[in-house]
């Protein structure tokens, strides 16, 4: 059975997606906050954000999320995952190889590129246990989670709006879950970020399709900060 989905973007077009069912729940699966990659255990400088008091409410941090969503996302990890994608499709390793090294390249901390790579890793390791042959055939010494996440994505033939919006909501839900246990701010609260965001989703996602491949890559300071002062936060509950 085919799910025909279709997502309006504010007067920038419509994407389309074709899923069957077996797709959709594969695509739930690899974005699922229980898949054992240890998402839940960054929070992408969050925690010292904070801990500066740079973030005080939910409306700081709701408009935090949209600005990572609407610059890195639309001008960097969809574009990425859209190179991968297609590489893997056409079983190109040395482009894959090479947008891997992009991606990695593009990690300004070392807390942000241990966990693009510890999630890689762990991705990884499923999928050879799960028996997705590309992934017994990969042997880079360091793999993006992005291109774990491509490899999956391309192998069930998930398409790649799907994977892209999937990819997003898998980062927002782990953004929302690492604020919860940091802010005082509810469950609730959570839930009205995400209600706000998820509309605007779709026009980005059509907007990073005009991102040429010399131009992927953004850097947002603010974030690249949070994270460097979080390497040697004193007390902190997540691992970035």
């Amino acid at each position: 059975m085919i799910i025909h989905m279709s997502t309006a973007t504010n007067m920038m077009g419509i994407i389309t997606m074709n899923i069957d069912q077996l797709q959709l729940v594969q695509l739930l699966q690899l974005t699922s906050p229980s898949l054992p990659i240890g998402g839940f255990s960054w929070s992408q400088g969050t925690e010292s954000a904070i801990d500066q008091g740079w973030l005080k409410d939910e409306a700081d941090y709701g408009r935090w999320l949209h600005g990572i969503i609407s610059t890195v996302f639309v001008n960097q990890e969809w574009p990425l995952l859209r190179k991968l994608y297609g590489a893997w499709q056409q079983q190109d390793l040395d482009q894959v190889v090479h947008w891997n090294r992009y991606a990695l390249a593009l990690r300004e901390t070392k807390e942000l590129y241990l966990e693009d790579t510890q999630m890689g890793a762990a991705l990884l390791r499923l999928m050879r246990d799960l028996e997705y042959h590309p992934a017994r055939q990969w042997d880079e010494n360091a793999t993006s989670y992005l291109t774990a996440f491509a490899l999956a994505a391309a192998e069930k033939n998930i398409p790649l709006d799907a994977a892209s919006t999937g990819l997003a909501w898998s980062w927002l839900e782990n953004q929302i879950a690492a604020a919860l246990k940091t802010f005082p701010m509810g469950q609730t609260a959570g839930q009205r970020i995400f209600h706000h965001i998820a509309p605007r989703i779709a026009p980005l996602l059509e907007q990073s399709r005009d991102v040429a491949d010399e131009d992927i890559g953004f850097s947002l300071p603010g974030v690249v900060l949070a994270s460097m002062q979080h390497e040697r936060q004193y007390s902190r509950l997540f691992r970035s």
